[in-house]
């Protein structure tokens, strides 16, 4: 009752505030007058706390039947008292967030005097230690310390990937792009530089120290920790609103627009870097198995003037005056060359025109591709096989490759083999044979010559749960240089490899060997076969029966890796360096 009894004593001015439930307003269009009321007794107690009380008048509807207009009047005493007893809240709400400004304000006054006391302290190392031999971190060489013995003294340079101060320990991972390390700097002028108290992630830095084991029931990268008695910041990294935390995140989408724009600092991260380690891997596995096979690489070129995906999906550009492409497929080139030079095979570039944001789809990407000469289909069946299979064990061998996997897709196994073999015609058959037939991409029961959507092929693949060398498709679904089925001269002799959980990984031919045949091709698909007159004449100098295959290092690498699209398989999914908005 005293702050009622305040109120009241106070409220003793000629001064007047107007208050309307009605029709007032609680904002800055209403300022207490009767022309334009407050809508709440609180919001007029609130206006008021700095300056004399006013008379708090609240508008009061006439009674039912009354003839008289609406008036104005005090405010009841429970209606002050409640709303009394909110404006007391609001205040001890200000005298708090005050007093936690203040305390913010003093900490960070302190926290700038620390960081001035600490420019004061220079570190400097101590001649007297045994020369620091400097390492990477996948060195694992080097003799290690434990209570009987001293370790090696090393210097070690890296980037901070992992931070944790504590009062009187700073624990760092270091990362240099071949390891990490356990740094551990103990409480002393270590911890106590501006450079210590100013660590934040991807801040450069050389350490020195001695390699110890880790204590009995400690973990660390390796077994290992570095005690450090000695370091020098390289290049210092923001921890403000520009620390890296705040421009990625592993748990962020990586085709959200910002992770798309910071693909730079993405590549920082464990994940994406790991994922592209593990691509390098599987590219030598390629290279390696295509030597042992005595399949020649060799490097067509990447500007063309002819197609080989069809004209819809080709990047023009103007050569000199002339129209020109950035190749589809390097293919044609290889099939060129296979007279000469045997079997042979080319890891390049190919570009693909499709404004497709899928999870399958890039516009650049790596293309393993290989022409085999003086095969039969068969061949081409068996030979796909077998690279698939002996890629694969390459990469698990290795024991980093290995470890990566382990990482990014735990659960991969390597397929089991005999791949199963199985017909377009009786892919149709068993997507219509399901309860309920997994229809077609128009939501019909697929009949002969779909081009089946990626959706039900890997629908069938994961159910099936085998490989499965998927052969023999429409004529019209397919490009215009396979080779047709002598017994079915409906469909090609052609094959998609698919994987369960992933789909096509792979997709090759036999080509066509008759220059007659060709010819009607080129004309049936609309194509002026002059300007393929190189590729032609491979049917009138000694032809052969071949075949070839092509596929992307980037969706091969996903299947292996568990990456949901092959956007996360490149350096950089899209054009870099456009202006942020």
């Amino acid at each position: 009752m005293a702050a009622v009894q305040e109120l009241a004593e106070r409220t003793k001015s000629d001064a007047k505030c107007y208050i309307d439930p009605a029709v007032g307003k609680d904002d800055e269009t209403a300022d207490g007058s009767e022309a334009k009321p407050f809508q709440s007794l609180y919001h007029a107690l609130l206006e008021n706390l700095d300056k004399p009380a006013p008379t708090y008048l609240i508008r009061v509807a006439p009674k039912e039947g009354s003839s008289n207009g609406p008036t104005w009047e005090e405010p009841a005493k429970a209606a002050v008292k409640k709303a009394i007893g909110r404006v007391d809240a609001y205040k001890k709400k200000l005298a708090k967030n005050q007093q936690a400004a203040n305390k913010e304000k003093e900490e960070q006054q302190q926290r700038l005097k620390n960081l001035e006391d600490a420019k004061k302290i220079v570190l400097k190392e101590d001649p007297s230690l045994p020369a620091a031999v400097r390492i990477k971190l996948n060195n694992k060489s080097v003799e290690l310390g434990d209570e009987t013995k001293k370790g090696t003294r090393v210097k070690v340079f890296g980037r901070i990937h992992h931070l944790t101060i504590q009062k009187n320990t700073t624990f760092i991972r270091l990362k240099d792009g071949y390891g990490f390390l356990q740094c551990v700097l103990q409480g002393g002028d270590l911890t106590k530089t501006y450079d210590a108290l100013t660590f934040a992630l991807e801040t450069s830095i050389v350490l020195y120290g001695e390699l110890r084991k880790v204590p009995e029931g400690a973990k660390a990268p390796d077994g290992r920790e570095l005690q450090v008695d000695y370091y020098k910041v390289l290049g210092a990294a923001p921890s403000d609103l520009d620390a890296i935390t705040n421009k990625v995140s592993r748990q962020s989408d990586p085709w959200e627009a910002a992770m798309l724009d910071n693909r730079h600092l993405v590549l920082r991260g464990e994940t994406a870097s790991s994922v592209m380690k593990l691509r390098e891997f599987v590219e030598l596995a390629f290279i390696d198995t295509y030597r042992e096979m005595q399949i020649t690489k060799v490097s067509p070129p990447a500007m063309v003037q002819t197609q080989v995906e069809g004209g819809s999906t080709l990047f023009k550009y103007d050569y000199y005056g002339e129209e020109a492409y950035l190749t589809q497929s390097s293919q044609l080139y290889l099939e060129t060359v296979i007279p000469s030079l045997g079997d042979v095979y080319c890891i390049e570039k190919s570009f693909r025109a499709e404004r497709s944001l899928t999870r399958r789809h890039l516009a650049e990407y790596a293309h393993v591709e290989a022409e085999l000469d003086f095969i039969e289909f068969d061949d081409l069946l068996q030979h796909i096989e077998e690279i698939i299979s002996r890629v694969v064990d390459k990469v698990l061998a290795d024991e980093k490759a290995s470890e990566y996997i382990k990482l990014l897709n735990p659960e991969f196994k390597k397929p089991s083999r005999p791949f199963m073999r199985m017909k377009y015609e009786e892919a149709i058959e068993w997507l219509n044979k399901q309860d309920p037939p997994i229809l077609n991409e128009e939501g019909n029961p697929h009949v002969f010559g779909d081009d089946i959507a990626e959706a039900a092929e890997r629908r069938m693949t994961d159910i099936i749960n085998r490989p499965i060398l998927l052969t023999h498709f429409p004529v019209e679904i397919k490009a215009f240089y396979m080779k047709k089925d002598p017994n079915d001269l409906r469909v090609t002799e052609s094959v998609d490899v698919l994987m369960p959980g992933v789909g096509e990984i792979v997709g090759g031919s036999m080509r066509m060997e008759d220059w007659d045949e060709l010819i009607a091709a080129y004309k049936k698909n609309d194509i002026g076969h002059e300007a393929y007159y190189w590729y032609t004449d491979q049917r009138k100098y000694g032809t052969s029966p071949h075949g070839g295959y092509g596929l992307g290092l980037e969706r091969f690498l996903a299947w292996m890796a568990g990456q949901h699209t092959v956007r996360t398989c490149t350096l950089y999914p899209r054009f870099m360096g456009r202006c942020k908005p």
